[in-house]
């Protein structure tokens, strides 16, 4: 179902919804640094009344701090969905090629019912293997039933899985080419299982080199900091200090969303993370594809 972004309803509902939201990850830190600000607010009155001074700086550092700390929060976010988006193109890029490889495998192709069904197959099974892969795990039913546990198994040992299926759909074009398959036609078709090497190895790139930690440590002992001193800053600026907690939580929340989304958007292909990329649902179409381009190559009987 397509959603009508103009809806007014949906604002409401998106505005509240916790389903996809990052609120229920950050929010333990607002209300900590809420309880932080407490403790701190106590222990001005405490010393208030005990020495009559004030525990309290200017707050002009802070307006100076909370911009630099919004730019670097703003850089790292757009750097993370950067590398979403450009995962998110990549396996665009393999939809295509996956088409285009059945489609020209089976037009251009050995007019041999074995073949075609095995070549179609592979063709099919040849995204789950990439994202296993990406995912770190070495199981996968839809595997079994393309392929059979047997084949299935030797895809799971394999210590690159990715290349070893598609050297499975090489030698199935070497095989073609030998049944009298027209060269030119294989090398367009080859090209075009080569271009899904290069996918996944771009995809391999963005999760085995993730944003460099010294940038995410940096910018939440900022944070830290930032929020620790905030409170001195507000003392004595509002007409009770005991609403400085709450001041500071509506502050905290904003800043630690920033920070949280940069994190999630730094992995595109880990299942964990909330916006990560429908891996699943994007391999079930491409096997969909393959096989109804099988069935349109052999109608059933």
């Amino acid at each position: 179902m397509i959603m009508n972004h103009r809806s007014p309803k949906l604002f409401w509902i998106e505005s509240i919804s916790l389903k996809g939201s990052i609120t229920p990850v950050v929010m333990p830190n607002v209300l900590l640094f809420g309880l932080i600000t407490l403790v701190i607010c106590a222990a001005d009155h405490f010393v208030e009344y005990l020495f009559d001074t004030k525990m309290g700086i200017e707050i002009g550092p802070h307006e100076v701090a909370g911009a630099f700390l919004g730019l670097l929060l703003i850089l790292r976010t757009n750097a993370g969905y950067d590398r979403w988006w450009e995962a998110r193109k990549l396996w665009g890029g393999i939809v295509n090629q996956s088409r285009n490889l059945v489609i020209s495998g089976l037009s251009y192709g050995p007019n041999d019912a074995g073949w075609q069904k095995e070549f179609a197959r592979w063709v099919a099974a040849a995204p789950f293997v990439f994202r296993i892969s990406l995912r770190g795990c070495r199981e996968c039913e839809h595997l079994e039933d393309l392929l059979g546990k047997e084949e299935a198994g030797k895809v799971f040992a394999a210590e690159h899985m990715p290349t070893y299926a598609l050297e499975k759909l090489a030698s199935l074009l070497s095989e073609a080419r030998e049944k009298g398959m027209d060269s030119y036609a294989f090398l367009q078709v080859d090209e075009q299982r080569a271009l899904l090497l290069d996918h996944i190895g771009a995809c391999e790139r963005i999760l085995k080199t993730p944003l460099p930690g010294v940038y995410s440590i940096k910018i939440r002992r900022l944070i830290l900091l930032f929020f620790l001193t905030l409170p001195f800053a507000l003392m004595h600026k509002l007409d009770t200090d005991w609403l400085i907690p709450f001041v500071i939580m509506l502050v905290a929340y904003p800043v630690l969303s920033l920070d949280q989304i940069g994190i999630e958007l730094q992995n595109p292909f880990k299942q964990t993370h909330m916006n990560h990329l429908p891996l699943r649902e994007i391999c079930l179409t491409i096997s969909k594809n393959a096989m109804q381009a099988l069935e349109q190559k052999q109608p059933p009987a």
